[in-house]
């Protein structure tokens, strides 16, 4: 840890001269070395935060099918691009501007300088630079959009990617973001979510739930007894890879959110991450190996990513031991409430809901049980767990937090997507899905040549 510290402070030096060459030759001052070293290492979690987009486009792709796999890949970087644009424009101040315990109202077009910065009190406590702050926040806004377009996967139209993307940015993310990490009325009343499980991860799953339900099934997907057809993606290793490039880039994600390289801190928020994502690994794999008689490969992934969602919101309060135990119970969880889901009738591609929804309702309400008293007191947010003797209070504030957000993006998302697919249509005709968005959106496949190779008569439902 010292040395990645050293390894910052020469990094600072050498991109911000002037501190080792001030006008009196004293050197930086340390307040100045620190402010330096921390924007460097926000810069860098920022980095990996919007490299999980990379980490979901191989994902998605790889878990939905061939014809579809140029059209799931390229959108992600379509959707980032929108969401920065709408977020630079009003979900920032939105979120983190000063004004109501409901909402932000200034900082609109943020503009990058620290002027701008008399706006952001929910801000000012980190000496990090508000315009770093700003790409940080942006990354977290495009995974949350990123996840609800799980809910899309297959059957949606390019257009409705636009309009969406757009106002979720707008008018969804950014309310359950004021609440909690604005300055709003749940950080008011202690609401423990250090890196997101609520704001990020329960917010676009929520609204992928939605459009779910409101897109229906795929073509193929269900028989007419109702009984489930497996759909595999087209390729696991694309899979596996998209998952480890996403287990990395938590790391900007959790650890990143201390906003801080000094001391050892985000060293142990870092650890608590990394342990939980390999004990959702291993108890998914297992239990799945229970369950089916044969270790499946899709759902160790999806344990994995399952620990990392719970994980999130309890890595900064919860000892090691915790976050192992966190991490195993979300994988278990999201084993099995896939499985319901896809029985009862919701086809939801990627599993984005018990992934991302499940998974982060239970993290979320893990600091209950488990946030252990020193902790508590380095993060200043909330009271220890009912398990260290904490009562049912900090428990009944973080569920709260779940209720009240869940019930938030669900009407909203329910009210923007059923008016967009009562005006505009939110599917692709039949045909356009037979033949797949690669081609019928975009005008060619993903895989040329194993398509032509194949011809028209592989492109199944």
């Amino acid at each position: 840890m010292k040395k990645l510290v050293v390894a910052l402070s020469m990094l600072a030096l050498l991109l911000f001269p002037t501190l080792a060459f001030g006008a009196e030759a004293e050197g930086p001052k340390p307040e100045e070395l620190q402010a330096a070293i921390n924007g460097i290492w926000v810069m860098l979690a920022a980095i990996l935060v919007i490299f999980m987009q990379a980490g979901f486009a191989l994902l998605e792709a790889g878990s939905t099918r061939m014809k579809n796999a140029g059209h799931v890949a390229g959108k992600t970087i379509l959707t980032f691009g929108i969401c920065a644009i709408a977020f630079w424009a009003f979900g920032f101040g939105l979120a983190f501007g000063n004004g109501s315990p409901i909402i932000g109202t200034t900082g609109f077009f943020f503009n990058g300088t620290e002027e701008q910065g008399v706006m952001f009190d929910a801000l000012a406590a980190s000496d990090v630079p508000l315009s770093v702050k700003f790409v940080f926040q942006l990354a977290f806004a495009g995974v949350s959009l990123a996840i609800a377009w799980g809910g899309f996967a297959e059957r949606a139209k390019l257009s409705v990617y636009f309009v969406f993307g757009v106002l979720f940015t707008v008018l969804i993310y950014p309310v359950v973001a004021h609440w909690i990490w604005g300055g709003g009325w749940l950080a008011a009343e202690g609401k423990q979510d250090f890196a997101g499980s609520t704001v990020v991860h329960l917010q676009g799953a929520t609204a992928a739930l939605v459009a779910t339900l409101l897109l229906k099934p795929r073509l193929g997907k269900y028989n007419k007894d109702g009984k489930p057809n497996l759909i595999p993606g087209h390729n696991q290793v694309l899979s596996v890879l998209g998952v480890i490039i996403l287990w990395i880039g938590w790391f900007g994600f959790n650890a990143g959110s201390t906003l801080s390289a000094m001391g050892d801190f985000f060293g142990f928020v870092a650890l608590n991450t990394n342990m939980a994502a390999a004990a959702g690994a291993v108890a998914a794999l297992l239990v799945s190996w229970a369950y089916f008689g044969k270790a499946d490969i899709p759902s160790m992934l999806n344990g994995v990513l399952a620990a990392l969602v719970a994980i999130t919101a309890s890595c900064a309060f919860v000892e090691t031991w915790a976050a192992i135990v966190i991490g195993a119970i979300a994988g278990v969880l999201t084993f099995f409430t896939a499985q319901w889901f896809e029985k009862a009738g919701v086809d939801d591609p990627i599993y984005a809901f018990s992934v991302h929804g499940i998974a982060g309702v239970w993290g979320s309400l893990s600091t209950g049980f488990f946030a252990a008293p020193r902790l508590v007191e380095i993060t200043g947010v909330g009271k220890e767990g009912l398990f260290y003797g904490g009562g049912l209070h900090q428990l009944g504030v973080q569920a709260l937090g779940v209720v009240t957000s869940f019930i938030f993006v669900l009407v909203a998302s329910f009210i923007i997507l059923g008016l967009m697919k009562v005006t505009m249509g939110l599917r692709v005709t039949e045909e356009e899905e037979i033949v797949g968005l690669d081609l019928s959106e975009h005008g060619s496949y993903g895989y040329p040549e194993q398509m032509k190779k194949a011809g028209q008569n592989s492109v199944t439902i």
